[in-house]
């Protein structure tokens, strides 16, 4: 057997990888070649692994379960959308290795037969003196936990009684409580999508992750509503 070689194959080109040679190990997560110089899988040579800790980040910021709506005026401002697919899959692969396989909220795994999956998200802090959105964490959640904490889009996809009942069992609220804190995320949330915010990504950059830049504060609104039309 020829020795594997690693390869960063973004979610979207697995296919393309696949026709070309590649193979997938199930138990890594990852894509590899089968043996070095496979002309066609060259374009998705391994870079370096992103560290399990990136420069300035505070893996206490957002633990547990919460609504966690982005400002209006910061969507597309998401760090999947301002680095490139690979960089993602790099990225996406060191968040779930760290949090052992497993939803840094919940504690569940992926389940293909429920489908979910592992996802990333970002945890923000917010300086409304300086008007600055800074990335503070990445963090694990399985695909339950991440449409709680983008309850508005949840609301939008019509999958907001899914939502609100993981919200509770997971943390354990009750009704009154739960729709509380929904009520006051999206107070949150008006309050913050009024203003203007300058994003900080300084612990990607730091780590060396290449980044492009987002869409124009203007145009952030409705380049988000014409995802949601592709995607409906």
């Amino acid at each position: 057997m020829g020795e594997r070689v690693w390869l960063d194959v973004p979610f979207a080109e697995k296919d393309e990888a696949k026709a070309q040679g590649a193979r997938w190990d199930p138990n890594a997560k990852r894509w590899y070649a089968p043996r070095p110089g496979i002309a066609g899988l060259q374009r998705w040579a391994a870079l370096p692994d992103v560290p399990d800790l990136l420069p300035g980040e505070d893996r206490s910021c957002g633990a547990g379960l919460f609504v966690d709506l982005v400002p209006s005026s910061c969507w597309f401002t998401n760090v999947r959308s301002c680095v490139s697919p690979r960089d993602w899959e790099r990225l996406r692969r060191m968040i779930t290795r760290r949090a052992g396989q497993r939803c840094e909220a919940c504690g569940v795994g992926e389940d293909r037969a429920e489908q979910r999956w592992l996802e990333a998200h970002e945890r923000w802090t917010y300086d409304e003196r300086s008007r600055t959105q800074t990335l503070r964490r990445l963090i694990c959640l399985c695909t339950p936990c991440h449409t709680v904490t983008h309850y508005g889009l949840a609301t939008v996809k019509g999958v907001e009684a899914q939502a609100f009942a993981h919200l509770v069992s997971v943390t354990g609220m009750g009704h009154q409580a739960a729709n509380e804190h929904v009520r006051s995320a999206f107070a949150l949330w008006e309050r913050r999508s009024a203003v203007t915010w300058t994003l900080n990504l300084d612990i990607l950059t730091k780590a060396g992750v290449t980044l492009t830049p987002p869409p124009q504060a203007a145009a952030r609104v409705s380049v988000a509503e014409q995802a949601l039309r592709r995607n409906g």
